[in-house]
C-alpha cells in the first residue's frame, strides 16, 4: 500500500481525538457561528512579521497589524491607513496624512511617530525598504497625523513598496515596539488591525487565537485583498495546528474545523466527495518551488556547484512529489518570475532543461567538491517543503554529494536559516520553501531574487549582474524596457544561481459550506468571511 492510499484511508478515520490530534471543546450554537476554526499551513512558532519572512507569520500579522497601503486584487496599491499623500514636483518629498480615528489595541491613538519608527525598522530588513533608506535624507513626523519622507533621488514606486503583500510587509506598530532591534524578535504584539492577538491563549505547536477589535474603523471602499474595508464578521478566529494531513482532512469532514488553508492534492478527491465541503484553487497566480542555497559557505559558495544542482534537477520530479499526477496543477518554469504575468521570462533558463546527472557530476569534479556535508534543513510539518526535501535528498546523493538530512519543523527552519554560522556550528547549506506567484511579478517585492550579499534574503547571494538589472528595471520608462531588464535579470540570476526554482504549482484550499466570503489570493483573507452554525 503506497503513501497516497494510506492517507486517503486515514482521511476518513474519524475525529481529531480518534486520529491522535487535539480534542477541541464544543461551542454553543451562537458562539460557533461567531468562531472560525482554521488550519494554517504551519505552526505560528514566532510572531514578528519584520524579523522574518515566513508566510504563516505574514498571514497572522495581516489580522493584527495594518499597513499604510495595500495591494488590491489587480495588484494595484490602494490607501489603507493613509488618508492622502502628496509628492513634490521634483519627486523628492513624499508627505503622507493618516486617516482619523486609527487606534492601537491598547487604546492608544496611532500617531505619525509610530509610523516613522515602524518604517525605520521595516527598512532595515526589507530590500525595498533598504533601497529607500539608501536614498533617504530624512523620515520625520510633521504632526500627529502627518509624516514626510525626503529622498535624495526620486522613487516613483514608493506606493508599491509600501503596499506589497510579500513579507516583510510594512506593518505599523506602536513606537515603543518598533524601536526593537530589527534583528531581534519583538515580544509584545499590539497592532491596529481588525483582530487582536490573544497572547494568553497562544500555544506554539497547537493553537493561536485572535479576537475582534471592536474599535477598528474599516475603510468605506469594498474589500479587495489587503485594500478596502476590512469588515470582520467573526468575533473569534482560532488557528488550530494539525501537521498530519489525514488528521486535518478528518477534522474538516467532521466539522471540528471550518477551513483548511492548504490540503494536499492526494486528499482533495476525498474532500470533494463530501457534500458539506467546498474545494478550490487558493490562488490562480500559484507558487514557485524553491531550493535555496547558502552562498557564504562550502560547498554552495562555489557557483559551479550551484550550477551542478540546476543541471541535475528535474522540475517534474519535484512537482510530481508535490501535486501527484494532475498535470493541470503544475508546469516547468525555466525562470524566476510568475507565469502568465507581463514580466515572465525564460531567458537563460535552458540549464533547467538538462536533467543530466552525469554533467552535474562533471561540474562537481571541476569545482573540486571535497565531500563537504550538505545540511538539508527540511520542515516535515509543511507538506510543500517535505515533498521537495525528499526529492532533494535523493538528487544530491545521486550526484555524489554528502547529504546531512535534518528533519525538523517549519518554525525551526525559520530560525535556523537566519544563522550565518558554518556547518559545524549549527549552520546550514540548503532549505526548501516556496514563493507565491503574486510576490514574483516584479523585483519590487521579490526579496528572494536580489543579489545584495549580506543584505540579501537567506543564503545571502551576491550578484552585481542581478543588481544592475534591478536598477535598470527601476529606471525603465516603458513596459518594453522593463521586459528587457527582466530578461537580462532572469539570465543573470540563472548564471549566478540566486536560487534553484523547482517548478510552478497551484495549491488548493478547502472549507465547510456553512462558511462564506472566502476569496482567492496569495493569503487567507479573513475579513468578509462569515459562518452559520
Amino acid at each position: 500500500m503506497d503513501r497516497r492510499t494510506v492517507l486517503k484511508g486515514l482521511a476518513g478515520a474519524g475525529s481529531l481525538a480518534a486520529t491522535g490530534g487535539l480534542s477541541m471543546p464544543a461551542l454553543s450554537q451562537g458562539a460557533a457561528a461567531r468562531t472560525l476554526r482554521f488550519v494554517p499551513q504551519a505552526d505560528l512558532a514566532n510572531f514578528d512579521p519584520i524579523w522574518g519572512t515566513q508566510y504563516v507569520v505574514r498571514n497572522a500579522a495581516a489580522l493584527v497589524w495594518d499597513t499604510l497601503y495595500g495591494f488590491d486584487d489587480k495588484l494595484q496599491p490602494q490607501r489603507q491607513m493613509v488618508e492622502s499623500e502628496e509628492v513634490s514636483s521634483d519627486g523628492l518629498t513624499w508627505t503622507f496624512r493618516l486617516r482619523p480615528g486609527l487606534k492601537f489595541h491598547d487604546g492608544e491613538p496611532v500617531l505619525a511617530k509610530d509610523v516613522v519608527a515602524s518604517l525605520t525598522r521595516w527598512s532595515a530588513r526589507d530590500p525595498q525598504g533598504q533601497t529607500i533608506k539608501a536614498m533617504q535624507n530624512e523620515l520625520v513626523a510633521v504632526d500627529d497625523r502627518t509624516f514626510k519622507w525626503v529622498l535624495k533621488a526620486p522613487f516613483p514606486k514608493m506606493l508599491v513598496a509600501l503596499a506589497k503583500n510579500n513579507a516583510p510587509c510594512s506593518f505599523i506598530m506602536p513606537e515603543r515596539i518598533a524601536h526593537t532591534d530589527p534583528f531581534k524578535q519583538i515580544t509584545e504584539y499590539v497592532g491596529s488591525g481588525p483582530m487582536k492577538f490573544v497572547k494568553s491563549e497562544w500555544v506554539p505547536g497547537a493553537k493561536s487565537v485572535f479576537e475582534k477589535f471592536t474599535d477598528y474603523v474599516p475603510r468605506q471602499e469594498p474589500s479587495s485583498w489587503l485594500a478596502g474595508g476590512k469588515h470582520m464578521l467573526l468575533d473569534r478566529i482560532e488557528w488550530v495546528v494539525i501537521p498530519d494531513p489525514a488528521t486535518a482532512a478528518a477534522a474538516l469532514q467532521n466539522g471540528e474545523v471550518d477551513w483548511w488553508e492548504n490540503p494536499i492534492p492526494d486528499l482533495v478527491p476525498v474532500l470533494k466527495k463530501n457534500r458539506n465541503i467546498a474545494v478550490d484553487i487558493a490562488d490562480p497566480l500559484g507558487n514557485i518551488g524553491v531550493f535555496r542555497m547558502n552562498h557564504t559557505h562550502a560547498p554552495f559558495d562555489n557557483v559551479k556547484i550551484r550550477r551542478a544542482v540546476l543541471t541535475a534537477l528535474s522540475q517534474e520530479d519535484y512537482m510530481r512529489a508535490l501535486v501527484g499526477d494532475d498535470n493541470a496543477l503544475w508546469k516547468p518554469i525555466p525562470g524566476f518570475f510568475a507565469p502568465n504575468t507581463p514580466l515572465y521570462s525564460e531567458e537563460g533558463g535552458d540549464i533547467l532543461k538538462q536533467h543530466n546527472i552525469d554533467a552535474a557530476k562533471k561540474l562537481l569534479a571541476e569545482a573540486g567538491y571535497a565531500n563537504e556535508p550538505v545540511s538539508c534543513i527540511v520542515a516535515q510539518d509543511q507538506p510543500i517543503t517535505k515533498a521537495q526535501g525528499d526529492v532533494t535528498a535523493d538528487l544530491l546523493k545521486r550526484m555524489g554529494m554528502n547529504v546531512d538530512f535534518v528533519a525538523t519543523d517549519w518554525g525551526t527552519v525559520g530560525a535556523r536559516r537566519a544563522q550565518k554560522t558554518p556547518h559545524n556550528q549549527g549552520g546550514w547549506e540548503m532549505f526548501h520553501t516556496w514563493h507565491a506567484g503574486a510576490d514574483c511579478i516584479s523585483p519590487i517585492g521579490y526579496a528572494a531574487i536580489r543579489g545584495t550579499g549580506d543584505k540579501a534574503w537567506w543564503g545571502w547571494p551576491k550578484s552585481e549582474k542581478v543588481e544592475a538589472e534591478v536598477s535598470a528595471w527601476f529606471a525603465a520608462k516603458s513596459l518594453d524596457e522593463e521586459k528587457g531588464a527582466i530578461g537580462r535579470l532572469n539570465k543573470a540570476a540563472m548564471e549566478d544561481v540566486i536560487y534553484a526554482p523547482t517548478g510552478f504549482f497551484l495549491s488548493y484550499t478547502a472549507w465547510r459550506k456553512n462558511v462564506s466570503g472566502i476569496v482567492k489570493g496569495p493569503l487567507p483573507f479573513m475579513w468578509g468571511v462569515s459562518k452559520t452554525a
